[in-house]
């Protein structure tokens, strides 16, 4: 199968790509920048110069390939989210509207809290920090009744694996370093899931391969790891004291991230085991921080 997959430089595409081709398939890659693009010609991909912005190359991908893997997604800056979200819909609408008809695949990565999973995947009707990228979602949804086979992978806050530079845990060990402590919100009870970013690679092309019209799995190895644990392990790695903090005080420690921090996103791949055939098979999150490579 010739696959396009927007997104294919980034830390969870990288590792899409090199899945994809290992199980056979061409891949194209969307390549803002000539870095990227030296990334995808390096993972053995060919290269389509473009952005989601420019939707003359997101059509033009999508169109000349057998299915796509929608993986691009401006998260580098949390105060243009809305921006983002905006863009990442508006290359879902073309993508779409290239593979209308075709019965052709078109998986859509999003986070766990924002689509239910399932066989007949449906959005969240609660607030959720997934609630920007709603629209995108919506359309690939539409999609799936234009003969589309759109499908859907919710991905756990912490993706995890060498390479991540850019996700939550870094940032997390960043504030660390730079607090010298190692904190948690109140108790630390609350939890998130985890997946390790091979794990995650695997399903996406399992769900590019045989997910029906319009389902949705989620990517989760661990089901909530409680983020107190979490602490603990990066203050053990930066030989730092553990400490809670208070939610009043959270923002001026973590900044934006202190909503996010005090939530509870434990998450299941329940669903996912009924619709493919998916384990997951890396280490889990606290092993894989406890390997070092994250304090290099």
């Amino acid at each position: 199968m010739r696959v396009f997959v927007p997104g294919a430089s980034g830390f969870i595409g990288s590792a899409v790509v090199k899945e994809l081709i290992g199980a056979g398939h061409e891949v194209r890659g969307l390549a803002r920048s000539e870095t990227a693009a030296n990334v995808v010609h390096a993972l053995g991909a060919e290269v389509l110069r473009g952005s989601l912005e420019d939707l003359q190359s997101v059509s033009r991908g999508a169109a000349e390939a057998d299915g796509v893997i929608m993986l691009a997604f401006g998260h580098g800056d949390m105060s243009k989210m809305a921006e983002s979200a905006t863009a990442e819909a508006g290359a879902i609408e073309a993508i779409a509207k290239s593979l209308e008809g075709t019965g052709r695949p078109l998986v859509v990565a999003t986070g766990v809290a924002g689509i239910v999973a399932g066989k007949a995947a449906s959005i969240p009707k609660t607030p959720s920090p997934m609630a920007s990228r709603h629209a995108g979602l919506r359309a690939a949804l539409a999609a799936a009744n234009k003969n589309v086979r759109a499908s859907f992978v919710g991905l756990p806050p912490f993706v995890h694996g060498v390479g991540d530079g850019h996700g939550f845990m870094p940032r997390l060990i960043s504030i660390a370093r730079e607090k010298k402590v190692s904190a948690f919100i109140g108790d630390g009870a609350n939890r998130w899931p985890a997946v390790h970013r091979l794990d995650a690679a695997r399903l996406f092309r399992l769900a590019l391969e045989f997910l029906p019209a319009g389902a949705a799995v989620h990517a989760i190895g661990d089901e909530g790891v409680p983020l107190r644990v979490v602490a603990e392990a990066i203050g053990r790695k930066l030989d730092a004291p553990t400490t809670s903090i208070s939610h009043a005080d959270a923002a001026a420690h973590f900044g934006w991230l202190a909503g996010l921090l005090s939530r509870d996103l434990t998450g299941t791949a329940a669903p996912t085991h009924e619709l493919v055939s998916w384990q997951a098979q890396g280490p889990a999150l606290i092993e894989d921080l406890d390997a070092g490579h994250y304090f290099g």
